[in-house]
């Protein structure tokens, strides 16, 4: 039988103004954000933030997390499982639920993460697969493929980017 061909990456050379997510550490780095941030799901601003963080990991684009507080919880309901990083530690899904639109596993958080990642346990970040938007300033992101990374794509990025098949163990 065949082995599956494996994809080599070829980082793509960052323009001005760009940054290449094969710059971005391992251990992955975390990062500030005071740009607004945004999700949006049936309707309803889900989350909006001007005090987010950023967690940058080589070949990824970047994970943003949104303090509770600027979070609308109460659309939010409990999933089923966990996974687990080996950088930041266990987390835990959440469904997102507004009205009779129900996004699966929309959103994750780490309720006790490990010492580097201290400043966003409880914070939760959001599958921009999984809501109807998500903006970083005024700029609608793309999703990361793949259902496992919840990086957010914006036009300053250039990869490749994790997440298509072939590419989980790079």
């Amino acid at each position: 039988m065949d082995q599956p061909r494996r994809i080599e990456p070829r980082r793509i050379e960052p323009g001005p103004g760009q940054e290449s997510v094969w710059d971005y550490p391992r251990p992955p780095s975390l990062e500030p954000v005071r740009v607004p941030l945004q999700v949006l799901f049936g309707g309803v601003i889900v989350a909006r933030t001007t005090d987010g963080y950023r967690v940058c990991e080589t070949s990824h684009a970047p994970a943003y997390y949104f303090p509770p507080t600027d979070v609308r919880t109460d659309l939010l309901e409990a999933a089923a499982g966990s996974s687990y990083c080996e950088w930041k530690g266990v987390a835990v899904y959440f469904d997102l639920v507004v009205g009779d639109q129900r996004a699966e596993r929309a959103a994750w958080a780490y309720p006790d993460p490990s010492p580097p990642f201290a400043p966003i346990a409880d914070h939760l970040a959001f599958y921009a697969g999984s809501v109807d938007a998500c903006q970083v300033g005024d700029e609608v992101v793309t999703p990361m493929d793949g259902d496992f990374y919840g990086g957010w794509i914006t036009g300053n990025l250039v990869g490749p980017v994790k997440g298509a098949p072939g590419t989980r163990h790079w």
